[in-house]
């Protein structure tokens, strides 16, 4: 975690501290809290990539609620979102926006979902804001000034754990929804099981990538993200002091590692391992 003079006591005065992450935090609340009591007893579901890509008339209209309230303030700014795709903008500011990450969770009524926004200034991600409404918590995130999670009117300075052992480590990761890749990362996971403690699959990267800057568990890797999936969470993960990293490429979305600093060459080192044999 980084050390920060003058640490917000409380969540007005966090956001009163950074526009673009008071813009953030209201239009993610307001999404976090319509998914959260609106969610219809005859949820309508469709399909997106596969058949196992599901996607609500809720995350559609999560989004949509998220971007018209960023673009009631900033109309000239521009958006990329899961569902709506991209809005050019003509500011050097652009929103990325994750409405409801870990739809299939929401629709089997699990509690780990959540809400992603993140605005990035010329490429560079400035703040990011990720709400998981059913556990009461949230975390937050300015570029150079540290990572926070709240939970009611409570702000607390976030880390990552301390381990400097792979075998003592809990990992997090996610799974693609397409069947060959799916069967790749089964393969890796098999692989890397007898060298960690356990493997958790929440089944929501915003989660999981706020779970390891705060400490709850000591890494997460995955395959096959797209920007909305992780521009708020890297933030957060990387301003609490976790490493972040590209699993090959420096591209993302091939891969991202994210780990308490204690871990993260062992746990790099042997995912690039596990996914050399595979090639």
């Amino acid at each position: 975690m980084r050390e920060n003079a003058g640490v917000p006591t409380s969540t007005s005065s966090l956001m009163e501290s950074d526009p673009l992450l008071s813009l953030a935090w209201q239009a993610a609340s307001a999404a976090g809290s319509f998914l959260q009591h609106q969610r219809p007893r005859d949820l309508q579901v469709s399909t997106k990539s596969t058949a196992t890509d599901a996607v609500t008339e809720m995350d559609k209209a999560a989004e949509g609620m998220i971007v018209s309230h960023l673009l009631a303030y900033r109309p000239t700014d521009g958006v990329l979102g899961e569902e709506g795709g991209e809005r050019t903008g003509s500011s050097d500011v652009r929103w990325i926006v994750d409405p409801l990450d870990g739809t299939v969770n929401y629709i089997y009524g699990l509690p780990a979902w959540g809400v992603s926004v993140a605005a990035e200034r010329d490429g560079r991600t400035e703040v990011g804001v990720v709400l998981a409404p059913e556990f009461d918590v949230a975390w937050c995130a300015v570029k150079g000034r540290g990572a926070w999670e709240i939970s009611g009117d409570v702000v607390t300075g976030i880390e990552p754990t301390s381990v400097t052992s792979l075998e003592n480590s809990l990992i997090a990761t996610g799974f693609g929804y397409e069947a060959e890749r799916r069967g790749r990362q089964g393969e890796v996971v098999a692989g890397l099981l007898p060298h960690v403690r356990d493997i958790r699959r929440v089944g929501a990267a915003v989660i999981d990538l706020c779970w390891v800057a705060s400490g709850h568990c000591d890494g997460y890797f995955e395959r096959g993200l797209h920007p909305w999936d992780f521009a708020a969470g890297a933030l957060i993960a990387h301003e609490a002091g976790a490493r972040v990293s590209a699993m090959a490429d420096q591209n993302f979305s091939e891969g991202i590692v994210v780990s308490a600093p204690g871990i993260a060459t062992q746990l790099h080192e042997r995912l690039l391992m596990l996914n050399a044999h595979l090639v």
